[in-house]
């Protein structure tokens, strides 16, 4: 397959999006969010500092912890790397403005939407970390990340030829449609559990993290009977992929959205039973973006047939 310079930019500025959700699953975990306890700067400098004597007058040397500053250091570096990459993609994007205009929209919608992004990063720090604008944060990458593959794909889409009978068309529209839906609101109580165990975690009264989910109560509940339904679904798309069409790329991709639901079914198990181990919060947000960046390119793969 060969790419134009606008395709390999947006594919890399999809890579580089997903990495920076991992990357922010490990700052969470890590409890590293205010490591740098000022906004854009990181203890009002630009570069900051390896060790106590490098710390500036006029900050609380008790915030300061080596390991977490420079993890949401890391993270901020990332971000202005995402950030220019997707002004880059926004720019190579207006060779398609005459023959593929949605691809130039759906591009520049994400440049916005990053600088946005960037501007409720500031509004995290600010805020100490309010679990309701860091649920904000993470829902606007996954907006990001959407719009980009929408972009990418359709900037590619010459490259696809895929063939299915129109009531079979139908049905898989269907079903993709309704597997989208459900996981996005997974996705959205999950936020709630999240949002949940912050507020568990910083009252100090569960210093055991194995309480943590327990005390979560019923949105725990209802995030992990959902979760059945996720998987049902997927496991029907795929029988019906496999059962009604001779699409290989169809059959590929509806395997790999099992194989992440299953994925995230496990890291679910280990999360709820082995005391929460950071690792795994950090792959449970990571393995979600990958999961909805499968259902929705095949969705349009569907919907181009």
């Amino acid at each position: 397959m060969q790419l134009n310079t606008y395709q390999k930019t947006a594919l890399a500025t999809v890579g580089a999006t997903i990495f920076l959700i991992f990357v922010g699953g490990l700052v969470r975990a890590a409890g590293a969010g205010l490591g740098c306890p000022d906004w854009p700067r990181c203890f009002g400098l630009w570069i900051p500092p390896t060790s106590l004597e490098g710390l500036p007058s006029g900050f609380d040397a008790s915030q300061f912890n080596v390991f977490k500053t420079w993890t949401e250091y890391i993270n901020r570096l990332i971000g202005v790397l995402v950030g220019l990459l997707i002004i880059a993609t926004s720019l190579l994007s207006l060779r398609y403005r005459n023959s593929r205009p949605e691809v130039t929209i759906a591009s520049f919608v994400a440049l916005v939407l990053v600088l946005f992004q960037g501007w409720l990063g500031g509004m995290v720090v600010r805020s100490g970390l309010s679990t309701g604008i860091i649920t904000i944060h993470m829902v606007t990458a996954m907006i990001i990340l959407i719009t980009l593959i929408y972009a990418s794909y359709r900037a590619m889409s010459d490259h696809f030829n895929i063939e299915v009978d129109p009531g079979t068309r139908k049905k898989l529209l269907w079903i993709s449609g309704i597997l989208l839906l459900v996981t996005l609101v997974q996705i959205g109580i999950g936020t709630q559990v999240r949002e949940a165990i912050d507020v568990i975690s910083r009252s100090g009264m569960y210093p055991d993290r194995a309480n943590w989910l327990d005390k979560a109560g019923l949105v725990d509940e209802i995030h992990r009977s959902s979760s059945w339904l996720v998987m049902i679904a997927s496991g029907y798309l795929l029988w019906v992929v496999r059962r009604s069409t001779e699409s290989i790329l169809l059959g590929k991709v509806s395997t790999l959205i099992l194989a992440f639901v299953l994925m995230q079914v496990f890291i679910g198990v280990v999360l709820a039973y082995a005391s929460m181990p950071p690792a795994f919060q950090v792959l449970h947000l990571g393995f979600s973006s990958f999961l909805i960046c499968s259902q929705f390119i095949f969705l349009m793969m569907v919907k181009d047939s």
